[in-house]
Parts: C-alpha cells; structure tokens; sequence
C-alpha cells in the first residue's frame, strides 16, 4: 500500500474536526459525529466528562468549563506532566475547542498567557467563543498548522498538546517548530498515541484510522531520533499499558491495542541553545 499523500492526510483531518466542530464536539479524536469508533469516541457532553476521567482530569477539571470545550478528544492529561508555573507562556498544539487552554491559563495566572493553535476554522470558532463565557483575556487561539506554527521565535516556556501530534504526517516539521518556538530551557509535554508494534500496511493505509489517531502513530525509537535531531535534550517516553483498555474501544474488532498505546512525551529545549532571528513562519 502506497504512504497517505500529507496533503490528503490533513485534508481529512481537518474535515473530520470540522464536523465535530460543528456538532459541538459530540464525537472523538476526529472522528465525524455520527460514529463513536476512535479516540473516545464520545456522544454526549456526559460521555465526553467520562472519558476525560479515564484519562485523569479531576471533577474540578470539567466543573467550570463551559458545553464543547470538553470534545473527549484526548489519550491522556498533558496537564499533569506539563508543571506549568504562574507567569509561563505556554502553547497548545491543535487546541480544539479550548479545554486544556483552560485549564492551562488557570494555572499561568493572570500573569501568564496560554496560545491555542488549530488548523480548523470551526475549532478555532468554537474556542474564541468558550474563551469568551469565561470571560478569559489572556487566551488566544490562532489559526495554523503545527508545521508551520504562527507564533514568536523563543517566546514559549511549556508547549503540551493532546493527541494532535501523531495525525501531522510531517512530525518531523512539527518537533523543529516546537524547538523554534521554546525558550531555551522550554519545555514540551505531550500526551500521544505511540507504535508498540510495527503497524500492519492496512492500518498504516487506513485514512480513516488516521483521523482516529492510529495509522500516524511513530514507534518509541522513531520518535526520540525525531526530538534529538530536532533539538531537545532529557527526552522522556512513558508507555501507559492501561490505556490498552480504552483503545480497544476505538474500533472495536480490529485489535488496535495490539499495535498502539497512549504515552507520555517529555523533552527540554537546552538551557544554552542559540537564540533564533524572526523569519516568515515566526511573527506573528
């Protein structure tokens, strides 16, 4: 089977969260809203509360955000690796309709600020709207790809994202822009969908399973060679085998848990790394 052309890899993704956009965020990980097959795959605003609690987000977590900032979108709870600090900067990778923006600004305080960016109009929608029932100032979200990140040379302290990065069919842009984008010393912290096993070509073909953050899962030793040549340094990859169990869940019949897992993804920016010029991708 022939590699997914990246072109038609975004394309689907981006139509997929474009319908749960749309349908106020009543499904999972991309999948449209009439299915609950992949990624939490949830149906309601309930299931979705569900989900997040199997993933370690607290009640306090969901008490106060307001209806589809929650999608159920997630593998895991970036928040909880992410030690952000009062005053940090940080960004979100593919930022959906705004609930770990949320959660991260409460912990920046006013003094800090938290960037969304998102490669879909409706998603980017969606969360400028929730931003605004929280009656929040200082959380944006941009339209962009995580490629090509609209954002500042060196002007992030955390960057954490939630199962985004594996459905980019050019990680390898991805982990550069991060470094780019990270103060020195900066910090990624990363919930993600890793390979445990080779992927079998009708996964790894599978543009359906793509949009439901399959068929774009790097293996371990595929990803740390990413983030060092990238540019980061104490690069940490921690397998959660109980999310075997959830994953199951995805598509149910196919075995996917026999191939992927969520893990937790952690790398430094080095304290010493040379500080960049603005170029085209970076002002904004």
């Amino acid at each position: 089977m022939k590699k997914l052309n990246a072109d038609k890899v975004r394309t689907a993704v981006r139509e997929n969260y474009a319908e749960v956009a749309k349908a106020g965020g009543a499904a999972g990980c991309g999948c449209s809203a009439s299915t609950s097959s992949c990624c939490g795959g949830t149906s309601t605003e309930k299931e979705a509360g569900e989900t997040s609690r199997k993933l370690g987000y607290s009640e306090d977590d969901l008490a106060k955000m307001p209806p589809g900032a929650n999608m159920g979108l997630g593998c895991g709870n970036p928040q909880a690796i992410a030690s952000i600090r009062p005053g940090d900067i940080v960004l979100d990778l593919g930022s959906g309709g705004g609930f770990d923006a949320f959660l991260a600004v409460r912990q920046t305080g006013l003094e800090g600020r938290v960037i969304g960016v998102d490669m879909t109009p409706e998603m980017i929608a969606l969360a400028r709207k929730n931003a605004q029932k929280l009656g929040l100032n200082n959380v944006e979200f941009r339209l962009g790809e995580i490629e090509a990140l609209p954002v500042l040379n060196d002007s992030i302290d955390v960057i954490i994202s939630n199962c985004v990065i594996n459905l980019s069919p050019e990680k390898m842009k991805v982990f550069r822009e991060a470094v780019r984008v990270l103060k020195p010393g900066g910090r990624l912290a990363v919930s993600d969908v890793v390979a445990s096993a080779k992927l079998p070509n009708e996964i790894k073909s599978d543009i359906q399973l793509l949009s439901g953050c399959i068929s774009g899962a790097s293996e371990i030793g595929e990803l740390e060679s990413m983030l060092k040549t990238a540019g980061f340094e104490e690069i940490r990859i921690t397998p959660k085998e109980q999310s075997r169990e959830f994953i199951r869940d995805w598509a149910p019949g196919r075995k996917l848990e026999d191939y992927v897992v969520s893990a937790d993804i952690q790398a430094q920016k080095p304290k010493n790394a040379d500080r960049g010029c603005c170029g085209p991708n970076c002002c904004g």
